[in-house]
């Protein structure tokens, strides 16, 4: 499984390759489908550009996604979107087109309580753990473990020489995870190296603007199409490092 980010909470300084407008994010989620995603994660925004978890925009952007591509698609439920937990849920109850799977990042304030809701609704929940936090340790105790659709293992560390170490120190603390799959990722500097890792571990991965902006030779991607195509590239290689002993 290869998932797309179409957006994070990058802005339009990022360049043009970010798409902000429920129609851009759905022209780009197919475009990365038809390069070979399988799944999408994605930030609704405000007018303005803000990550939001209103359910107007949530509805909006859903929808026109879902007009375009047939794959699952999810959303981010990060503090960043509602700083306070409590109305971080009241959004969540009022959401009346509900997206295929959120993410919950289990450090932050009020993740056990959103993870709940989402699962009470029947939303699909993935699990974001970040490395330098304390994350695994919350999940390795949280009796939703075993519920969610899927581990977000995410690391932090945006230096190529050392993110890849820093991956695996993470998946050491996920442990069995509760048995759920696990999709590793990484950003910016340490996003083709983990990508990379996680082909030659066999796991699911993400790319796309959210994570890195750039191709693995340095170029600016100019779309996320272009991101998913060469993160298909890169897995393989991965693949075929681990396959010859590497």
């Amino acid at each position: 499984m290869v998932q797309v980010c179409l957006n994070g909470p990058r802005t339009a300084a990022d360049g043009t390759a970010v798409p902000l407008t429920p129609g851009s994010m759905a022209d780009s989620a197919a475009d990365a489908v038809a390069a070979g995603a399988t799944d999408i994660h994605v930030h609704p925004k405000t007018p303005c550009g803000r990550d939001t978890l209103s359910p107007k925009v949530l509805a909006e952007t859903l929808s026109a996604m879902r007009s375009r591509v047939r794959v699952p698609v999810g959303v981010t439920t990060g503090v960043w979107a509602e700083p306070d937990p409590a109305a971080r849920l009241e959004r969540i109850r009022s959401w009346t087109v509900l997206p295929d799977h959120a993410s919950v990042n289990w450090h932050e304030p009020g993740a056990e309580e959103v993870a709940g809701l989402l699962l009470e609704r029947g939303v699909g929940v993935e699990a974001g753990i970040w490395s330098g936090t304390d994350g695994a340790e919350r999940f390795s105790h949280s009796p939703l473990g075993p519920k969610v659709l899927r581990v977000l293992a995410e690391v932090t560390d945006t230096d190529p020489s050392s993110a890849v170490a820093c991956a695996r120190r993470l998946l050491s603390d996920l442990g069995a995870a509760h048995g759920r799959p696990v999709l590793l990722h990484g950003e910016d500097g340490g996003a083709w190296p983990v990508l990379r890792l996680a082909g030659e571990l066999g796991l699911a991965t993400r790319v796309g603007v959210e994570d890195v902006l750039t191709l693995p030779d340095g170029r600016w991607a100019g779309s996320n199409a272009e991101l998913v195509a060469a993160g298909l590239v890169e897995y393989e290689a991965g693949r075929r490092g681990a396959g010859s002993g590497r």
